[in-house]
């Protein structure tokens, strides 16, 4: 016997059915040029290679490469259960896609083929973020996962070189620091050096921790062998910021860590004063996602409130919000030029970052609120007939 999902089979109470016909109507606006998909979108990156394209993770277990322009999609599949967070390798020939998964595993795929590659089994707990860093001439793979553990692997052959604890919650983001990382052209030859290399890994959790990590590449005196990786954490105390669970974390180019928090705020952590709190952008409701502009100045969150807000780095202050999504938001980007976002609603939407059409959105939304009060106008007018308006006038002479 089948059970229906439809809601209107089910008890509901005045509040949830108001809200239900209120997003069943801001369902149908266009705002963001949006693109349908079939199921929750978790996660959103950018096709590093393709400023016209992203990636996205599905609740429904498929990782699909969005076209915005055409609106074409294709989709990466395998998992059975929800992908929470993806990241492509460092490397082009071609590059891998890794998505973190609910089954507790990392999947991967070559991004020319669609193929399955390898899968990461190690963990205990859903996998919530990874991470791709190239070091001592070895691609790495870093994942945290509800377990409290960050696990580096070879993404090459799958090993899992070192396991990392200092979270006692669940570890939401991984950002590797930009400035710890050498400029390719600067790095001595593999087959001479004989110098560690080193990168820093930060990673933010549940427990509103941010820590800092040392990711080492010791090369082998054999030069047929591969170096040997350690991983250290940073003998500084953890920077505790936040009042609450930290959902993403981000760097700049210069090194400034921006991060997005469920205590309803986004932070701009300065390096030159120890990522201490520099700017504070507070929100309305938990704030999933956070992306930013440096050079023009800009910062972008993604809230549980429906919302995407720009705001300006300089000042603190909020320059738009951004109205489409009519549920949470779970992930914003800056690409190409423009912000793109996706959510709960299973949309890609994205808006060009430009203060022209910051104006043209504005100068909509007052065109919309017009309309809307001339709506009301005529509909109060609507209300009685010219007999009824005349007979009412009678009776109010009448009365006088």
């Amino acid at each position: 016997m089948s059970r229906s999902t439809d809601p209107g089979h089910f008890f509901q109470t005045t509040a949830s059915i108001d809200e239900g016909t209120r997003k069943a109507a801001k369902s149908k606006n266009k705002k963001g040029n949006p693109i349908e998909l079939t199921s929750k979108l978790l996660a959103i990156i950018p096709d590093l290679d393709d400023e016209g394209a992203v990636y996205v993770a599905e609740a429904a277990g498929v990782v699909r490469r969005v076209v915005l322009e055409s609106k074409t999609t294709t989709p990466f599949t395998g998992p059975m259960a929800p992908l929470t967070s993806l990241c492509l390798s460092t490397t082009r020939s071609p590059r891998t896609l890794f998505a973190g998964c609910w089954d507790k595993t990392v999947w991967s795929w070559s991004t020319a083929t669609r193929a399955p590659g390898r899968r990461f089994t190690g963990h205990t707990d859903f996998v919530k973020c990874v991470v791709c860093v190239s070091l001592g001439g070895r691609e790495l793979l870093l994942s945290g996962a509800a377990d409290a553990t960050i696990i580096v692997w070879d993404a090459e052959t799958g090993e899992a070189l070192q396991t990392l604890k200092g979270h006692a919650r669940g570890v939401l983001s991984l950002a590797v620091d930009p400035l710890s990382v050498a400029d390719p052209l600067d790095r001595p030859s593999k087959t001479k050096s004989t110098e560690p290399e080193s990168v820093t890994v930060f990673s933010a959790g549940s427990d509103r921790e941010i820590r800092r990590w040392a990711i080492t590449a010791t090369p082998s005196s054999d030069s047929t062998s591969k170096s040997t990786i350690s991983a250290t954490s940073d003998a500084t105390d953890p920077l505790t910021h936040h009042e609450t669970s930290i959902n993403q974390l981000t760097f700049s180019p210069s090194g400034d860590l921006f991060t997005a928090s469920s205590d309803k705020s986004a932070h701009i952590l300065s390096r030159a004063q120890n990522f201490g709190p520099d700017t504070t952008f507070p929100h309305p409701d938990f704030v999933r996602a956070v992306a930013v502009d440096e050079g023009k100045g800009w910062v972008v969150t993604a809230c549980r409130d429906e919302e995407v807000r720009v705001w300006d780095a300089g000042s603190g202050k909020c320059v738009i919000v951004l109205a489409g999504h009519y549920e949470e938001v779970t992930g914003v980007v800056i690409w190409g030029g423009n912000v793109v976002s996706v959510g709960i609603d299973g949309t890609v939407r994205s808006w060009e970052l430009s203060q022209g059409e910051f104006a043209r959105i504005r100068k909509e939304e007052e065109e919309e609120k017009a309309g809307v009060v001339e709506e009301e106008e005529k509909g109060k007018k609507s209300l009685m007939t010219e007999e009824e308006e005349a007979e009412l006038a009678a009776l109010m002479e009448e009365s006088d």
